[in-house]
């Protein structure tokens, strides 16, 4: 859709066709082209009309809602499969949790943006391996390497969501920065949805047990799953048909937070010499340093990602490059006490999976932070930063392949 409307931008008539056959599709594509499109009096008529007619909620065509509520039916479905196969939830719940957030989503965007069979087969090839290796790695009590095969699984599945949302084709970086914004586009929905469900949840039982009535069993059961498994393909859908909703929003979280979340680092830092807590001989608190880590990383690239080149300030532009300074220094403190803890208690999948993905982080924030500071030196411009930050992302990918594939039979599924 994209590239048909950046081919036919200054056609009146074919744009007016364009939105008339796929509304939500169309204002979708535009929004992310203005940007680049702003100094063309055709698109900014464009702009104006879908601002005007974007203060509704568009609900969508028929068809769309036929998918979506099928694809949501299946991520119940899949959901339910524990009861179905009569076996452990905890078994199938850790191994395919990934499969029941991230296929239905994958689904959507390949019929979306109607991808060809040569890029659906991938797709669907990664997507049933990874079914069949993980279900079928062995049942060891307590083993890390099965734990970190899990987890790096939903970066490999996330990557797959990503191929598909991205679509392939031209203009690869505007497309993968499309993506990252989407996600926290994604969770800007995702979160009131979930309040909302869990308020109708409440009421509901509320309302049936003042009769008499026990229902909370069966609710959990069957409605409850079914509206969790569903939520992202609900929410999605949402973002896609009314993206003036949301969008407005990220970009003010984007903007609030950044500079919050860069104060608290800075106090944390400084307040991590007065407690008496280290990283270097508490594996709970390096484990929550990391994590801390990787949303501090996640914020910044939604940042990055969620602002057009041209709309970004001299001010918002300091405060990521700051951000991105002391996110480094969180690394470097982290990195010290992995290679500490395997100095001195030896070699661990975990330490060996932790130790990768802060070096691969430190390096991506390095590359990224300097290119923010050639910006600011107005040496370089916005394209630079974003150019960096997307093309790093197959190393985030190559490396969950590796510990997914790799680790459990190089450490004996220990």
């Amino acid at each position: 859709m994209k590239e048909t409307i950046r081919r036919h931008i200054n056609e009146p008539g074919q744009l007016e066709s364009l939105y008339r056959s796929d509304k939500s599709g169309f204002r979708q594509a535009f929004r992310d082209l203005y940007p680049e499109l702003q100094n063309i009096p055709l698109a900014t008529f464009w702009q104006e009309r879908l601002q005007h007619e974007g203060e509704g909620i568009d609900w969508g065509s028929r068809r769309e809602w036929q998918v979506v509520i099928l694809l949501a039916l299946l991520a119940g479905i899949a959901a339910k499969l524990p009861v179905i196969l009569g076996v452990s939830e905890e078994f199938f719940f850790q191994r395919n949790v990934g499969f029941i957030l991230f296929t239905t989503l994958t689904i959507y965007f390949s019929w979306k943006n109607q991808l060809p069979k040569e890029k659906v087969l991938p797709i669907a090839l990664l997507t049933l391996t990874g079914i069949v290796f993980i279900n079928f790695l062995p049942k060891v009590p307590d083993s890390d390497t099965l734990v970190l095969a899990c987890l790096h699984l939903l970066v490999i599945l996330w990557g797959v969501f990503g191929y598909s949302h991205a679509g392939g084709g031209q203009k690869i970086r505007e497309r993968w920065l499309s993506f990252l914004k989407f996600n926290g586009d994604l969770l800007v929905m995702g979160v009131p949805m979930a309040i909302a469900g869990g308020l109708l949840t409440g009421i509901t039982l509320g309302l049936f047990s003042v009769i008499g009535l026990d229902i909370e069993k069966f609710y959990t059961e069957y409605i409850l799953i079914f509206g969790v498994a569903a939520l992202p393909i609900i929410s999605t859908y949402l973002i896609q048909t009314n993206p003036q909703v949301v969008g407005k929003i990220s970009q003010v979280i984007a903007s609030l937070f950044s500079p919050l979340v860069l104060v608290m680092l800075v106090i944390y830092l400084v307040a991590i010499l007065y407690s008496g807590k280290d990283p270097y001989n508490d594996r709970d608190f390096l484990m929550l340093f990391n994590a801390l880590l990787v949303g501090v990383l996640a914020l910044i690239f939604f940042s990055i990602a969620g602002f057009s080149s041209a709309s970004k300030k001299k001010l918002e532009i300091w405060i990521l490059a700051l951000l991105a300074g002391v996110t480094i220094l969180v690394n470097g403190v982290a990195l010290s006490a992995i290679l500490f803890r395997l100095a001195e208690w030896g070699i661990t999948p975990n330490r060996i999976a932790v130790l990768g993905g802060n070096v691969w982080i430190l390096l991506h924030l390095l590359m990224v932070s300097w290119k923010l500071i050639r910006v600011l030196r107005e040496k370089a411009e916005m394209d630079e930063v974003e150019k960096v930050m997307v093309s790093y992302l197959p190393v985030y990918f190559i490396w969950a392949v590796l510990v997914t594939l790799l680790f459990p039979f190089l450490f004996g599924f220990a």
